[in-house]
């Protein structure tokens, strides 16, 4: 197949939804596929033209979260004619629209494709926006792509929540993944010895849904009794000087701002951990992190937002907290950390669980979803 991945941001930034996309792009094309990025061209930034990406539009500034300061670059109106020339030229078997509620490139492609057009939705809608007369903007919007959908996809039962009360068609869920193997390599060789200092891990951007603020507040009542471990938060963001006077008002002992990690610095970080805390309040529609944690046998401890609750299932659910509960967050921090046989079960759990999101196996699902539909839609591979 031909297969066109259509990407509404930036390509220049690294971000979620991007990493889903060149993940897919390097499993469908070890399965034989020929695969494009469609993305608009970024501001203000010179790349080199690449055989394998497809520039239409430009990008322009989308803030999406209005209850933080990230500020996307999303596609503008692109050339219609251009469009019809590059889709003429390239002749697509599938497009495979990814966030196609995001405005405008998506719409543009899909009002002019004679290919079968799939969409996934990967952010719960309703939460990325927030405000109400955003919304209101955004759901005509959406119904106006919907249409040309011939299949629907979701990351998971948050993400495709707000979908959902927009149609009649069935909403597939096949799940983010990773690359399993690269977190395994990683693992520390031995158990982490008792009288070790312990260490609470934070790795994620800071702002203020990510609701860090609640972590260093849960921690000041943990570390008033348990003096041997230590907090350490990996990124940065709007909120980060913010947080770093919260914790000298506090007084917290041994808890470190790193600033922004490298990937390779992450995954040392991860296998080093104790426990991984990511306590989003909201706007996460799945949990790449926990499964990147899970990956590396180290327990969690998240946020009870619609997408960790969906993702933590079975054993994993001991690890959702309300973070604005201090005392409860604390408890469970504690729990978590010094309860060798409640982290092995979850370790158990963990293990066997995070399979079904290995690569591999989310590109299969992809792929076959592909041909389902190429059948359902009176095309044929």
């Amino acid at each position: 197949m031909k297969i066109g991945l259509v990407c509404p941001y930036n390509i220049d930034r690294s971000g979620g939804v991007l990493e889903v996309i060149l993940a897919l792009k390097s499993g469908l094309e070890t399965r034989g596929h020929t695969i494009k990025i469609i993305t608009p061209y970024p501001r203000n930034h010179e790349l080199d033209q690449r055989p394998d990406v497809i520039f239409a539009g430009t990008s322009t500034d989308f803030r999406t979260l209005s209850f933080s300061d990230t500020t996307s670059q999303v596609s503008s109106t692109a050339d219609a004619k251009k469009i019809d020339a590059m889709l003429e030229a390239e002749q697509f078997d599938i497009l495979h629209f990814h966030e196609p509620w995001m405005p405008l490139l998506s719409r543009q492609l899909l009002q002019r494709s004679n290919c079968v057009n799939i969409g996934t939705f990967h952010a719960k809608v309703s939460e990325a926006l927030m405000s109400r007369a955003i919304i209101k903007l955004v759901t005509p919007y959406l119904r106006s792509v919907l249409k040309y959908l011939h299949e629907l996809t979701a990351v998971s039962e948050a993400g495709a929540e707000y979908v959902a009360g927009m149609t009649d068609q069935p909403i597939t869920l096949i799940p983010n993944g990773i690359d399993i193997s690269k977190y395994q390599k990683i693992r520390p060789s031995s158990e982490k010895r008792p009288d070790q200092t312990r260490t609470i891990l934070f790795v994620g951007r800071l702002e203020g849904r990510k609701g860090v603020e609640y972590l260093l507040k849960a921690y000041n009542r943990f570390s008033q009794n348990n003096h041997d471990v230590k907090l350490i938060i990996a990124g940065d963001g709007p909120e980060r000087e913010k947080l770093e006077l919260l914790t000298e008002d506090l007084k917290l002992p041994n808890v470190s701002f790193l600033g922004f990690v490298s990937e390779e610095h992450k995954l040392k970080l991860l296998a080093e951990a104790d426990l991984f805390c990511s306590p989003a309040v909201f706007g996460e529609s799945f949990g790449i992190v926990l499964l990147e944690a899970m990956a590396t046998d180290t327990v969690c401890v998240a946020g009870d937002n619609s997408g960790y609750m969906s993702l933590m299932q079975g054993p994993g659910a001991i690890s959702i907290v309300n973070p604005k509960d201090s005392k409860e967050f604390a408890r469970r921090l504690e729990l978590l950390l010094y309860e060798t046989q409640l982290r092995k079960l979850w370790q158990n759990w963990a293990k066997e669980y995070v399979r079904q999101f290995d690569y591999p196996d989310v590109v299969r699902r992809y792929e076959e979803l592909y041909h389902e539909a190429l059948k359902r839609h009176g095309h044929a591979a």
